[in-house]
C-alpha cells in the first residue's frame, strides 16, 4: 500500500520543482523529502528521480505518480472536511496566512477570540505577501488567508477558491508636520505634484498599487526611499525625506512631526479572507472567517 506522506513529498517535489522547494513548502528538511521518496521507490519498485546536474529530475514514472497523488490528496482534503462537518466540532489545525498589517491589525484579535472560544482548534499563523497566500491556498498549503487588494486594482482570484469581505481600510497621506499642506482637511493627489515618496520594494502589491494610482493621477512619482513595513514609511517621512500613503489598520497613533490627511478621492483596500471551496464545510474554517468578520465589524 502506498504511505500518503511519501506521496504528499512526492506531490511536493512535482509542484515546486525541487526537492529544496518542496521541503520548504513541507516545513521539513530536504533530507526528509528524499529519505520518503527513496522509501516511495522501494514501495513501487520504480525509479522516481534522477540525477540531473546539482539537483534531481523526475521520472515519467514518477510524473504519473504525482498526478494521482494529487487527485488522492484532494480526496483525503475532501474527507477530512467531510468528516468534520459530520461531526459539528471546531477540531484540527489550520495553517493561516496573513499580510503584515492584517497580521499586526487583525489576527491578534480572531486569534484570542479562537482560543477562547474552540480550545481544540490548533492555529499556525504566517505572515506572507498576497500573491504568494493565493498560491499557497490554492494548492493547499495554507487553509485560510487574509488578503488584500486596492478598489481602483482587484485582484483575480482563482477558480476554486470562496472570500468573505472583511474591512474596507481607508489610506491616508502621510507628510512630514512641516510641508506646506500640513494643515488641510482634506488633500486631492494632485496637488502632491513633485514630491518624493516612499514605497514597498517594486514587485510587491503596496509599490505597484502606489506607482498605478500616482500616475492615474497624472504625477510621475519619484520615489526615494523604500522600505517593507509602514511603521519604517512613518519614520522616514518624520525625519523629512518624503510622503507616503499608509492604511489606516495596524497604524500605530503617528508620532510629531507627522500627519495623515484624508485624500480626495478616498483611497480604499479591501481585505478579505480567501479559503478553498472544497473546504469550506469544514467548522474550523466558518469559525475562523466568523471571528476574522467580527474583527472587521469592530474595526470599521
Amino acid at each position: 500500500m502506498l504511505d500518503l506522506n511519501r506521496l504528499k513529498a512526492l506531490h511536493a517535489v512535482h509542484t515546486y520543482g525541487s526537492v529544496g522547494a518542496a521541503a520548504d513548502a513541507l516545513m521539513v528538511t530536504p533530507s526528509a523529502v528524499s529519505q520518503q521518496i527513496a522509501k516511495l521507490e522501494r514501495e513501487t519498485g520504480a525509479r522516481l528521480v534522477e540525477r540531473n546536474g546539482r539537483g534531481v529530475r523526475l521520472t515519467d514514472a514518477a510524473g504519473l505518480l504525482a498526478e494521482h497523488a494529487e487527485r488522492i490528496l484532494a480526496l483525503v482534503e475532501t474527507a477530512e472536511a467531510d468528516f468534520e462537518a459530520l461531526r459539528g466540532e471546531v477540531v484540527g489545525r489550520l495553517q493561516v496566512g496573513a499580510f503584515p498589517t492584517a497580521a499586526r491589525g487583525m489576527m491578534p484579535q480572531a486569534l484570542l477570540a479562537l482560543r477562547r472560544l474552540h480550545p481544540d482548534l490548533q492555529i499556525l499563523l504566517n505572515e506572507r505577501e498576497p500573491e504568494r497566500m493565493v498560491r499557497e491556498v490554492a494548492r493547499g498549503e495554507l487553509d485560510l488567508a487574509v488578503i488584500q487588494d486596492w478598489l481602483n486594482r482587484p485582484m483575480a482570484i482563482p477558480e476554486g477558491l470562496s472570500k468573505a469581505i472583511l474591512l474596507d481600510d481607508i489610506a491616508d497621506v502621510v507628510v512630514p508636520a512641516g510641508h506646506p499642506l500640513a494643515g488641510q482637511r482634506e488633500i486631492e493627489l494632485a496637488t502632491l505634484s513633485g514630491e518624493q515618496w516612499i514605497s514597498s520594494a517594486p514587485g510587491t502589491i503596496c509599490h505597484d498599487w502606489l506607482v498605478y494610482t500616482l500616475r492615474n493621477a497624472e504625477l510621475e512619482p519619484e520615489i526615494t526611499c523604500m522600505a517593507d513595513e509602514y511603521p519604517t514609511h512613518v519614520a522616514l517621512v518624520a525625519a523629512g525625506l518624503g510622503c507616503a500613503i499608509i492604511p489606516r489598520l495596524g497604524r500605530a497613533a503617528l508620532p510629531e512631526g507627522v500627519r495623515a490627511i484624508p485624500i480626495l478621492p478616498r483611497q480604499t483596500r479591501r481585505i478579505y479572507a480567501v479559503w478553498r471551496s472544497d473546504a469550506a464545510r469544514r467548522p474550523a474554517i466558518r469559525a475562523a472567517v466568523e471571528a476574522l468578520r467580527e474583527v472587521g465589524r469592530d474595526l470599521s
